[in-house]
């Protein structure tokens, strides 16, 4: 009856000891699922967040590029009027909105510029870049009335394509996050 019960202490130690290491095992397991579980989480929810500060830099920009194409089509047409104090007094205060727009679309340029990628930053500059030639038409002499709205005319085409450029920038970087 001894050597049974020290064979029966011996199981129990065993089956004790295999219960605790499994014990332990299972625990660190768990942990390391756990661990891995949320830092799976806070990478998600990190990359949702910059998805989601991208589509608002994306769209911000394009609101204030076309905010800033309807004040052209309002420089253009005040720009076909007869010349006069009236118009030229217009023209002055158009070229002070214009300035005031421009510096809300290089902000918004700026942002998209920090919130990237690349691809969508160059398409960004090269949009705000695309706003140069109006500005440079309004400020021209007025005595050459002619060639300041065809030069103002002019600048439609590449402004529309450099919005498009962007918007396809945007896109395509918005589905690949």
């Amino acid at each position: 009856m001894g050597d049974s019960t020290w064979w029966t202490l011996a199981i129990a130690a065993v089956t004790g000891g295999t219960a605790v290491l499994a014990s332990w095992v299972t625990s660190r397991g768990s942990t390391r699922a756990a661990k891995i579980q949320a830092e799976t989480a806070a990478r998600s929810q990190r990359a949702e967040r910059l998805r989601e500060s991208r589509r608002t830099a994306y769209l911000d920009l394009i609101e204030q590029t076309h905010r800033m194409g309807e004040l052209f089509w309002e420089i253009s047409a005040t720009l076909r009027l007869p010349g006069s104090a009236a118009r030229t007094t217009a023209l002055g205060e158009l070229r002070d909105r214009e300035v005031a727009e421009y510096a809300k679309i290089r902000r918004c340029a700026r942002v998209v510029e920090l919130e990237g990628p690349a691809s969508a930053a160059a398409a960004a500059l090269a949009l705000q870049k695309a706003t140069r030639p109006f500005y440079a038409a309004l400020s021209a002499d007025p005595s050459g009335d002619a060639d300041r709205r065809d030069a103002f005319d002019a600048a439609y085409g590449p402004f529309w394509a450099a919005l498009e450029d962007f918007v396809d920038a945007a896109r395509e970087a918005h589905q690949s996050d």
